[in-house]
């Protein structure tokens, strides 16, 4: 992650928006959409500097590992198989030089699940493409998704969601000399990215239908592309693009989020014994403040001001 270990310009904690967990993380969660298995967790989670929160991570009694429950299943394979990007600056990035340690808010949390149920954050990740997620789940390739996941209730007739975890919120990017764009108006007749099968397919033409909407498959195509000039401006959520700003000074924020986005972890479908089992674990990290010490290690190190309030579990539609 020495890429994204530099010093930082840090951003304002925006909580108009996102009152009740508040900056954004990637609703849309576009990356590489490589089916190929990486190992990861182990000893490499010291790199995080999380050292302290891996030693006192809670550990799951042995009554709540249901005989023949899928926790039980990945108890005895001895590792959590769980669909994450590769490629996101802060929530799940790989470190080039070391394939095998990645960091960053979603994937740390990943481990800390993997510890819940194991002992040890052994995980193997299987980087999805965003419209490739439910399958993961449904054909039983991963045991989890954590990948900046938009709870619906379209996508929950499919499969099931943990969570919400973290409320994110759609914002603008923009090039660094763009002074024409300064709200989400201004984005009509422009040409606008997006990410392939994340929220901002649809909100985009709802916000400025004379917009001409351009999608990519993953987030580094996209910022590319705002790069190249080959858009107008690039609507993602709000921390991705705040990681895509602070590493890139050709681009900037042009508008704050303008809608607001729950984030879950993906499950398999008609398992409620796996979800309470998540919940569980979820309500016990945030309990403690291990969630808050992990967001203050990752997405905290470039916004202004404390970890937010995670939301309420189950307080979402789809949850």
């Amino acid at each position: 992650m020495s890429d994204i270990r530099l010093p930082r310009r840090r951003f304002p904690l925006i909580t108009a928006v996102l009152a009740t967990a508040s900056v954004a993380v990637a609703g849309c969660g576009s990356s590489d959409s490589s089916s190929d298995a990486v190992p990861g967790g182990g000893d490499d989670t010291a790199a995080s500097g999380l050292d302290a929160v891996y030693e006192d991570a809670p550990v799951a009694d042995e009554e709540l590992i249901l005989p023949e429950s899928t926790m039980a299943e990945i108890k005895e394979r001895g590792v959590l198989r769980v669909a994450a990007a590769l490629d996101a600056p802060l929530l799940s990035q790989q470190d080039p030089s070391n394939p095998e340690d990645v960091e960053g808010f979603d994937i740390d949390l990943a481990k800390m699940l993997a510890i819940y149920i194991l002992g040890e954050p052994n995980i193997e990740i299987v980087p999805p493409a965003s419209e490739t997620r439910e399958a993961l789940l449904q054909n039983g390739t991963v045991d989890v998704v954590f990948n900046t996941y938009t709870i619906t209730e379209e996508r929950a007739e499919q499969i099931s969601f943990a969570g919400p975890y973290f409320t994110s919120g759609l914002a603008v990017a923009v090039a660094a000399d763009n002074e024409d764009i300064s709200s989400i108006e201004d984005l009509d007749g422009k040409n606008v990215i997006v990410g392939a099968n994340t929220p901002a397919v649809t909100a985009v033409p709802e916000v400025a239908p004379g917009a001409e909407v351009t999608s990519f498959a993953t987030d580094p195509q996209a910022v590319q592309a705002l790069v190249q000039g080959r858009g107008d401006a690039y609507v993602q959520d709000y921390t991705l693009l705040l990681a895509a700003a602070d590493a890139n000074d050709d681009i900037k924020i042009a508008v704050q989020p303008f809608t607001e986005e729950p984030y879950g972890i993906g499950l398999p479908p008609e398992d409620p014994e796996f979800k309470e089992f998540v919940n569980t674990w979820l309500e016990e990290i945030e309990d403690d403040g291990s969630w808050a010490e992990i967001w203050e290690a990752t997405l905290g190190t470039v916004v202004e001001g404390d970890a937010p309030t995670p939301p309420e579990i189950g307080s979402v539609p789809g949850s």
